[in-house]
């Protein structure tokens, strides 16, 4: 079982650009799980990617159009672009400020288990969030990071949505740290009604590193995964 993870950080990229490499990753990883049926000395390779995606709203497979509230002309008025796209969820909204990762793994490397990996990446947040003084929680039935679950003030912080298909992932996370939270008034995040957002920077009053935050994700990322990362 291979356990490193190669780390790309793609800075500020398109979020179709992304998807597509995204895309060629995730065959790549796939068309070595083939490979290995007939040369089992194959090991597949894992990756993770860090972006930041200009103004863009993505509906998942189960989302619906109705969660989206403004029309084409006012998408390009906002500088924002759709796209409906593969993972698993509803909608959401990424832009600068916000830190997104997409691990793209062979999950047969760590662990065949879709829940397991979810419940791993939330972690991850709500490890990485303590160590700023903000306590992350779950939400029963609803998948990403929150704070005060349970109260009137409930409001996410962290979304989430992935594709898995042969136990290869991608897709992955969206962790508000600086972002414009404005955006997010446009749709119904997650298509759950009622719930509002939040960010680091919201909940500290300061904007908050993001090269910091960042390595701290991927050193509770190594530990929970025990994997080794290679830049």
């Amino acid at each position: 079982m291979n356990k490193k993870i190669h780390l790309e950080d793609l800075g500020s990229r398109d979020y179709k650009a992304t998807w597509d490499y995204q895309e060629v990753l995730f065959q790549e990883v796939v068309a070595v799980k083939m490979a290995k049926r007939e040369q089992p000395e194959l090991e597949t390779p894992n990756y993770f990617l860090f972006v930041e995606h200009p103004h863009v709203y993505t509906l998942g497979k189960s989302g619906s159009m109705e969660h989206l509230l403004l029309t084409e002309k006012q998408l390009e008025t906002k500088g924002a672009t759709f796209y409906k796209i593969n993972r698993g969820g509803d909608i959401t909204y990424h832009g600068p400020g916000q830190i997104v990762g997409y691990p793209i793994l062979d999950l047969e490397n760590f662990f065949s288990d879709i829940h397991k990996y979810l419940r791993f990446l939330e972690e991850v947040i709500i490890l990485t969030l303590a160590e700023y003084g903000i306590h992350g929680t779950r939400s029963e039935g609803e998948t990403g990071v929150w704070l005060d679950v349970g109260t009137p003030f409930a409001r996410k912080i962290c979304a989430m949505g992935v594709r898995a298909s042969r136990w290869v992932t991608m897709h992955g996370f969206a962790l508000n740290v600086n972002a414009d939270l404005g955006y997010f008034d446009h749709i119904i995040p997650c298509g759950i009604k009622g719930k509002a957002v939040t960010s680091m920077h919201v909940e500290l009053g300061h904007a908050v590193d993001e090269t910091v935050v960042k390595s701290k994700i991927i050193a509770h990322f190594a530990i929970l995964f025990e994997a080794q990362f290679l830049s």
